[in-house]
């Protein structure tokens, strides 16, 4: 089956999440978050990739963020996990690839899922059971956004921003959305957005993603049409 292209449009949230190698683990020791956190700063910035929101699991990376330009995003990843991988195999004498094939990543309407996704990447500890706070765990976007703690990696997106007049409003209006529960139904859609690369949104998102791309997106509908006469023939053999 053939890859999907990239559609990474300027301007437009992606959520985006690298796995490691057979979900083995690439994070080992606290420098290793360290380091990893700072070339990500170092790079975002060199490619134009806003960086909203994130979480550093033991074997996997979840970010949230916004390119200048279509090509960012790939730019950014690759350069990235080149010089990382490079350190991972010198610190601990491996060899061999870190991460996975190619990271997942799909399109995210602001109006509707930016704050919902935010929240998902941030709960990731919860969800692992690894803390019962996410303020508890040290590797996740939540303690800029929430606690206030300076991480100069994070841009605010503006529908962050538009949640208050300033930082300690936006922050408690956000903590806020914390004690709202994420259905089950969202959370397996933002999983299969991401996974099959098709865009988060409504309908009139997705539609105004095709007219920028100029061709239309995955999922498609299934079956013919039910009012048509071929559909209807069919259906009574």
């Amino acid at each position: 089956m053939p890859r999907q292209p990239r559609r990474f449009l300027p301007g437009i949230p992606v959520h985006l999440i690298q796995r490691g190698n057979d979900r083995k683990v690439c994070f080992f020791t606290d420098r290793d978050y360290i380091i990893y956190l700072d070339k990500l700063r170092e790079r975002s910035e060199i490619c134009g990739v806003a960086i909203h929101s994130y979480v550093l699991m033991t074997n996997h990376v979840h970010l949230l963020c916004t390119p200048q330009c279509s090509e960012s995003i790939s730019m950014m990843v690759q350069g990235l996990g080149r010089y990382y991988v490079r350190y991972i195999n010198s610190t601990y004498q491996r060899t061999g690839t870190l991460w996975e094939g190619r990271f997942k990543a799909s399109l995210v309407s602001s109006e509707r899922y930016l704050l919902t996704v935010s929240r998902y990447i941030e709960l990731n500890p919860i969800r692992a059971g690894m803390v019962k706070h996410p303020g508890e765990y040290p590797w996740s976007s939540y303690r800029h956004n929430v606690l206030g703690k300076e991480i100069k990696l994070i841009t605010p997106h503006p529908v962050y921003l538009a949640l208050g007049n300033n930082e300690r409003e936006r922050r408690f209006r956000y903590q806020s959305l914390f004690d709202q529960y994420i259905p089950d139904c969202t959370l397996e859609e933002i999983r299969v957005a991401t996974n099959k690369a098709w865009v988060l949104g409504d309908g009139e998102f997705k539609q105004q993603i095709e007219r920028k791309l100029g061709y239309a997106l995955p999922p498609f509908p299934r079956g013919g049409d039910r009012k048509s006469n071929k559909y209807i023939a069919a259906d009574k053999i």
